[in-house]
């Protein structure tokens, strides 16, 4: 037989054997889509599970500070003073109740009664003494010279908090600022 005449034999066997492998090439190209399909879960558990890039959205969590010791409660007593200053010095409040390790915010206020630019330095004092070791002040106008125009009005903040590991018998801390003119900054000396 020639291979240009195939037989009708031959013909139904080729038939078979492209049907088959229709078929094989069918089942391999719906596995592949499956596949396919089914990996962008699984790339997203995958990335959960490792916390990397996810591209599941990520239910944000509140910033809570878990050093916060909310079983005690500091009282704060404020106090201002100005040595020899034309000043008005006052804090805002009194005193603020604050909790050990709580992030607290408080402010004074400072006028300059004068006629003339002031410049003084505040500088921080703690009752009792040994509470000074405890207080963390993050911000405060204690850390530069304060210039303040002519009848000028400011207030200032003091960012601080109290680190829990104050001893247990200490409940009230007194802080206390007094204002001292800084030599030839503006004004007189």
């Amino acid at each position: 037989m020639s291979a240009a005449n195939p037989t009708l034999a031959e013909q139904e066997e080729t038939r078979g054997d492209n049907r088959r492998l229709f078929v094989k090439l069918s089942i391999i190209a719906m596995l592949m889509f499956g596949f396919g399909y089914a990996l962008v879960p699984f790339y997203d558990k995958m990335c959960a599970a490792l916390g990397i890039n996810s591209l599941v959205p990520v239910a944000k969590k509140s910033a809570e500070n878990t050093q916060v010791d909310y079983s005690r409660t500091i009282t704060i007593e404020l106090d201002a003073n100005s040595h020899k200053l034309p000043w008005r010095f006052r804090p805002l409040q009194n005193h603020v109740q604050v909790h050990p390790g709580q992030l607290m915010t408080i402010e004074y206020e400072i006028v300059n009664v004068r006629n003339e630019p002031v410049t003084g330095q505040a500088v921080p004092s703690y009752g009792p003494q040994l509470a000074g070791q405890f207080f963390s002040k993050l911000d405060c106008f204690c850390f530069t010279k304060q210039t303040l125009a002519p009848n000028e009005t400011r207030r200032m903040p003091v960012v601080f908090l109290i680190d829990p590991k104050l001893p247990a018998d200490v409940n009230t801390i007194t802080l206390s600022y007094t204002f001292f003119e800084v030599a030839g900054m503006g004004g007189k000396s």
